[in-house]
């Protein structure tokens, strides 16, 4: 059993000493659960997780691939283009395309990164003072060749690539059916929501990655907060340490 789970139950006074009978557990990525999460066997999830796996990046966990297909999957339904601000190798949204099906479809993607890693001018004084720098120089790499040949099987994909927001204006966008955040930090992802928020369909699912996390990546969560309580929503927490915003 995970040593995670056995401290955790310990504090709490429990300890489980086999699985119950039908029940699996799932452990991954900060995640253990006994909760159902049947989607991990489904074939269409098993093959577009294997693709954003071949991307070559460490993260994210299966449950927050589930997430982020999930979004993408409703953003099929809806008018708009597909949008990912932090990018990185691509795995989730290379994993998100394969899964909708992304070249039957009549949507463009847009994505924006500097693919040589955060962009340490934009850290706030705070942010720079919770951050770990050997976290954010496991970023500092330029992987733009790689990233270019992981969405070559996709069609109508463009890459913006720079600091955002400085970016942002170069794509021309009308419309925006998913737009996912994850640049690490919160001056970027604010610019980047306040400039698409207005262009999201209604319905459309803005998914932040690194909402629920502690350190640095707080900065963002309170952010995100102010962001859509001055908009009259609120950012669903999920155990992922994701958090979605619904347009």
């Amino acid at each position: 059993m995970n040593v995670f789970l056995k401290k955790l139950l310990a504090g709490m006074g429990l300890r489980i000493v086999r699985i119950p009978k039908g029940l699996s557990l799932y452990d991954d990525d900060q995640l253990v659960t006994l909760l159902n999460h049947d989607f991990v066997r489904d074939s269409r999830f098993i093959d577009a997780h294997r693709a954003g796996v071949a991307t070559g990046e460490m993260f994210p966990g299966k449950w927050r691939f589930h997430v982020a297909m999930w979004a993408a999957r409703r953003g099929t339904q809806l008018e708009g283009d597909f949008v990912e601000c932090g990018v990185n190798t691509g795995s989730l949204s290379v994993a998100a395309l394969t899964y909708v099906g992304w070249n039957s479809l009549e949507k463009s993607a847009h994505l924006f990164d500097t693919w040589t890693g955060l962009d340490e001018t934009q850290l706030t004084p705070r942010e720079r003072e919770l951050s770990d720098h050997r976290w954010r120089e496991s970023y500092d790499r330029d992987v733009f060749d790689k990233v270019k040949e992981n969405f070559r099987k996709f069609d109508r994909v463009n890459f913006y690539r720079g600091a955002v927001p400085n970016t942002l204006s170069a794509a021309k966008i009308e419309k925006i059916s998913y737009l996912s955040i994850d640049m690490n930090c919160m001056q970027p992802e604010i610019a980047a929501a306040e400039y698409f928020w207005e262009k999201m369909s209604p319905g459309a699912v803005l998914l932040l990655d690194d909402y629920g996390f502690n350190g640095p990546h707080q900065v963002q969560k309170e952010a995100f907060d102010e962001f859509a309580s001055a908009r009259g929503c609120s950012v669903l927490s999920l155990p992922t340490g994701q958090g979605i915003i619904i347009r």
